[in-house]
């Protein structure tokens, strides 16, 4: 190469850089911001103090808030624990996966090890990647899932360098933890097997206890009341050993998925019961991850995230709570499992000091879907047609204004597949009636919700009367969330053009791809 075109090389370089950065693509900078992504389990749009939560504390969370910038039309891509995880990993609808509901312990890998992921992007970009906490998204090729031989493919197959956590759910066996391939403390003398009772600490709301047992050794490393710490620990641990290199971590909790099984000292802390009680734990975890991060002189160069991955539930523990005066959803219609907002309008608080405004508030839409995108802007990568396709960039919306809005629509899944939902602009159409979540009738079960909970809830909705649906109700929903964020008027049948249109909508995005 000649002076004059290594001169000419350069300038373009300088100039391409120049042209990346105002869009957020921070790859050029002197230091890559690690980045952390904490996503919460059944954590609903009101179950924090930012967000007015005023029976429970959530001081270090609330603090991030005030450190960075809060979101308030952000949401999870289902409204059901697995799927939402699942969009978040690939940045793909999971209804285009066909995946609508929570896995169990016979389910294998739902995201294919040859899709781009999150920890794909991110590993291409030279970061040391981890996941702690909850995966739920499945093991191995075969079904059932055999728990003795290595777990293969998992975590590490969609790349991320290390696993440590639950590997379905604190809810439902096995109540082990995994580490790598393998559960960790197993022994080849007592493998675990299907139908045997699990060897495990008992609390009401656990179910599936007589599915799968044996590992004796290994069931005896779970304990209930210090999960939560545990994981908080590798989440630390992971943050230390790669403080010198850029890292990406990705910390799912168990809090504050039911069983509600706070370490003792949290116990009676919260005016919301023990589901109170599980929110609190969680507050003092993000405070020790913020923590170690202001030790190891990390604050300044880490992009902290906090999110949950569906609203809150209306379980046993949710009820004691909602009928102590704590509302998990702010007064959003519906709960976790729901097409309804509550279902899916999520917390999302992001710190980055130096990029983020602080005390900031943001009413883009956006979803968990979207991080991909995101963290491919980030670090400068481009992604192929077939990687994230459902994903848009946030970093605009992070760092600054956006003169336009970042994503027109958004389509949401919940529990049931005929309640298929999405959103343009102010408005929310969606394809059945009811919330399409969970529907057992009477307070005090596990799965109550829907109509049959508005007495209980004292909720509103113009299609409902005396906990049913009305003879005549339209067969859809459409909502202006502008004027009517709480989805009280349904108003399908007043406005037919604008719901066809939603309907057509829905049926060309999810045709695109």
């Amino acid at each position: 190469m000649t002076i004059f075109n290594f001169i000419k090389w350069s300038s373009f370089v300088a100039l391409f850089s120049l042209f990346l950065l105002p869009l957020g693509l921070f790859a050029q900078s002197v230091e890559r911001p690690n980045v952390i992504i904490i996503n919460a389990d059944d954590v609903g749009y009101g179950d924090l103090g930012a967000y007015g939560a005023t029976l429970v504390k959530t001081p270090q969370i609330d603090r991030l808030a005030k450190e960075g910038r809060r979101f308030t039309d952000f949401h999870s891509a289902s409204a059901v624990c697995s799927p939402s995880r699942y969009g978040l990993i690939t940045g793909r609808y999971p209804s285009r996966r066909d995946f609508w509901n929570p896995i169990f312990h016979k389910t294998p890998l739902m995201v294919d090890p040859d899709r781009t992921t999150i920890a794909d992007v991110m590993k291409r970009a030279g970061y040391r990647t981890g996941i702690v906490g909850k995966w739920h998204l499945g093991f191995g090729n075969e079904t059932p899932i055999d728990w003795n031989k290595e777990l293969r493919p998992g975590p590490l197959e969609l790349g991320f360098d290390s696993y440590f956590g639950v590997p379905i759910l604190n809810s439902h066996p096995p109540f082990v933890y995994v580490e790598d391939h393998r559960v960790v403390g197993l022994t080849p003398e007592d493998p675990m097997v299907y139908g045997k009772k699990a060897e495990t600490r008992w609390f009401p709301e656990k179910m599936g206890l007589d599915v799968i047992g044996g590992g004796r050794a290994a069931h005896a490393l779970y304990d209930d009341r210090m999960v939560g710490t545990v994981l908080k620990d590798r989440a630390v641990e992971f943050i230390k050993e790669h403080k010198d290199a850029p890292f990406f971590l990705y910390y799912a909790t168990t809090n504050i998925h039911h069983p509600f099984t706070p370490a003792p000292r949290f116990i009676g802390t919260s005016k919301a019961g023990r589901y109170g009680d599980f929110i609190h734990e969680l507050d003092w975890i993000v405070g020790e991850i913020v923590r170690t991060l202001e030790e190891e002189g990390l604050t300044e160069n880490t992009m902290l995230i906090f999110t949950s991955d569906n609203g809150g539930m209306l379980n046993q523990g949710g009820q004691d709570a909602y009928s102590q005066g704590h509302h998990q959803n702010d007064g959003l219609l519906g709960f976790k499992f729901d097409a309804w907002e509550g279902g899916h309008r999520v917390p999302l608080i992001v710190r980055w000091p130096g990029q983020v405004p602080a005390g900031s508030v943001s009413n883009e839409l956006l979803s968990n879907v979207d991080f991909l995108a995101t963290m491919a802007a980030l670090v400068g990568l481009p992604l192929q047609a077939d990687e994230g396709p459902d994903s848009y960039n946030m970093l605009p919306a992070f760092t600054g204004t956006p003169k336009k809005p970042i994503r027109d629509q958004l389509v949401i899944s919940p529990f049931k597949k005929n309640n298929l939902a999405i959103r343009k602009g102010k408005w929310m159409y969606i394809s059945g009636q009811g919330g399409g979540g969970f529907s057992a009738t009477k307070a005090g079960e596990h799965a109550f919700g829907g109509p049959a909970a508005f007495p209980f809830t004292g909720q509103r909705n113009s299609d409902i009367e005396n906990g049913k649906i009305k003879e005549g109700a339209p067969k859809a929903q459409l909502y202006d969330l502008e004027a009517d964020i709480k989805e009280s008027v349904n108003l399908h049948d007043q406005n037919p053009r604008m719901a066809k249109k939603m309907k057509e909508l829905l049926e060309k995005t999810l045709g695109s791809n």
